[in-house]
């Protein structure tokens, strides 16, 4: 099978937990966050349910075209922040796990980088990661803009769903911002396109009808143990999570500003003996122009993206964080295997 089955048989120790979010296990006590400064993560796990005790795992693809809310849906399911969110189309890049409970049910949600026809290198590896999670999984979600309706980015994602033979369910999302006729059309024509075992019409945003799905995805998920403690919501190293976090203050307040070519890339965590955390982060850019827009006038604009995310990221870790960033030209970095291998995608060839 391919590389999400692998890491179906492993359990990993770091963990990406919001103060709001943790989930505590049973008989475990509060545990910090931090660990060493190449590293930071948790401590010891708990002790996972053992195979035949009423428990299901299912590894849930959500699939979908740029800026259909695969990211605000998957937090909603997790109920913490476990990817971040953005306007600018094609935010996401790697696929992101975030683990979500439901009774005896775990899921893994796979939040995949939005499907659109690649022009470029970084576009194509970005839409084999989010295929690949699909073949990888167990139930596969699309997420269709209620208010966008079946458009070309649609059309193409439906077009080869019949090569998924996983079960398939539909969500029509955004359904806050659609009058009621308009959707029943929808989901009407999509069923007739294709074949859904189930249809869900919610608005991610809000909340309204995350629940229904989510215990749909808990009844139908396979039997079996769990892969992950129950008070885990991701699988991300925390400086992984830490650098998106910048980068989604980074396109917030850059958005029309900045390429979406920009990254950020945790290069210091350093644990301090007072119990704060020194972060350094680098945002890379492709050309000097972009770098004199993030620094902004006086540095006023990278203050206010570090102050930003440091607040969040001392909420995430519940430490004092003293976040430091630096911006950096690099040139076609877009072409560089390197930093493929940093953001967590398969470097194209070709």
């Amino acid at each position: 099978m391919g590389e999400e089955r692998k890491r179906r048989g492993k359990r990993t120790s770091r963990r990406a937990v919001a103060p709001t979010g943790r989930r505590e296990a049973p008989d475990a006590a509060r545990r910090e966050v931090g660990g060493g400064a190449s590293d930071p993560g948790r401590t010891a796990s708990p002790a996972l349910p053992q195979a035949g005790a009423n428990t299901r795992c299912g590894f849930i693809a959500l699939i979908g075209a740029p800026n259909a809310g695969k990211s605000t849906l998957t937090n909603a399911l997790v109920g913490s922040k476990v990817t971040i969110v953005s306007r600018k189309v094609q935010t996401t890049r790697a696929l992101v796990r975030g683990i979500a409970m439901l009774g005896d049910a775990q899921l893994v949600l796979m939040d995949t980088p939005g499907i659109f026809a690649p022009r470029r290198r970084l576009d194509r590896a970005m839409v084999t990661t989010a295929w690949g999670g699909v073949h990888d999984a167990d139930i596969v979600v699309l997420l269709i803009d209620a208010k966008k309706g079946m458009n070309e980015e649609a059309g193409a994602i439906l077009g080869r769903l019949p090569e998924v033979r996983q079960p398939k369910v539909l969500v029509l999302n955004k359904v806050d911002l659609t009058e009621k006729p308009a959707l029943l059309a929808l989901a009407q024509r999509l069923n007739e396109t294709a074949k859904f075992d189930a249809t869900f019409m919610l608005s991610a945003a809000n909340g309204d009808g995350v629940d229904d799905l989510k215990q749909w995805l808990a009844a139908h998920s396979p039997a079996g143990p769990w892969h992950y403690p129950e008070d885990q919501i991701s699988d991300a190293p925390m400086r992984s999570l830490a650098a998106e976090i910048t980068r989604e203050k980074l396109f917030n307040r850059l958005h029309q500003e900045l390429p979406y070519q920009a990254t950020v890339e945790t290069e210091v965590w350093k644990d301090l003996r007072d119990g704060s955390a020194r972060i350094e982060q680098t945002i890379y850019v492709e050309r000097e122009s972009q770098r004199k827009i993030v620094l902004g006038k006086g540095g006023a604009t990278i203050k206010a993206i570090g102050a930003e995310a440091r607040k969040e990221i001392a909420e995430l870790t519940e430490q004092k964080v003293h976040l430091f960033l630096f911006v950096k030209v690099r040139e076609g970095w877009g072409d560089d295997p390197e930093r493929y291998r940093q953001i967590g995608i398969e470097f194209p060839k070709e």
